[in-house]
């Protein structure tokens, strides 16, 4: 499968950027710049930023200006995401963030292949659209969002296909955060190889 949308190879569809912390995961807690880029074709039902699934909504804008943002905040950790940052080849935009020395990651569904050189691929699969296993096979963190109880098994089965090395998440759907965490707490005390992922940046009331 081909990365999905045509684009000017030094511009991407920039729906917003913002500076903040890592509000989950393995990162959590560290101050982070996030570029959310637009277009999604996924179409999770529980997104919260449905907004961001038309591409022809966001402005192309150079990964020159992109660095500038970055630089102005004087961050030095960054997140790539969406949308779906993986619809488009991520190359150039690794390069131009690679050449300025910040450490970036990404966050993608998996369901296309990887493109760029990142420091960091977590990778949360969704049903609609499922992950490519090669791509899963990249993934340094496997965050699976648990909507109902049938999650789990999905989850486990996506965990075969990770590296050994791969930290492994199991995050509540935030709408159903109070119903699942019990859930959560005892299924990860059962099956430790896996960790807990909360929405901190929502407790928080930051983006």
């Amino acid at each position: 499968m081909k990365n999905l949308v045509e684009h000017q190879i030094d511009t991407y569809p920039l729906m917003e950027h913002f500076y903040s912390v890592q509000g989950e995961g393995y990162h959590q807690g560290r101050a982070a710049y996030f570029v959310r880029l637009g277009g999604c074709d996924v179409g999770c039902v529980w997104c919260d930023v449905k907004e961001s699934w038309n591409a022809k909504d966001h402005p192309h804008t150079a990964c020159t200006e992109i660095v500038s943002y970055i630089e102005e905040a004087k961050a030095q950790f960054v997140v790539v995401t969406g949308g779906e940052p993986l619809m488009y080849d991520c190359e150039h935009l690794c390069k131009s963030l690679h050449s300025e020395n910040f450490e970036i990651a990404l966050e993608t569904s998996g369901a296309y292949p990887v493109t760029g050189e990142w420091d960091w691929i977590c990778v949360s699969p969704k049903k609609f659209k499922a992950p490519l296993p090669k791509t899963l096979s990249r993934a340094n963190e496997l965050k699976v969002i648990i909507f109902n109880k049938s999650d789990f098994e999905w989850a486990e089965e996506h965990a075969k296909l990770v590296s050994p090395e791969c930290k492994l998440y199991l995050q509540p759907e935030w709408s159903k955060e109070k119903e699942m965490n019990p859930l959560l707490i005892e299924y990860i005390q059962s099956n430790p190889k896996w960790a807990l992922s909360l929405q901190t940046h929502k407790y928080l009331n930051v983006r």
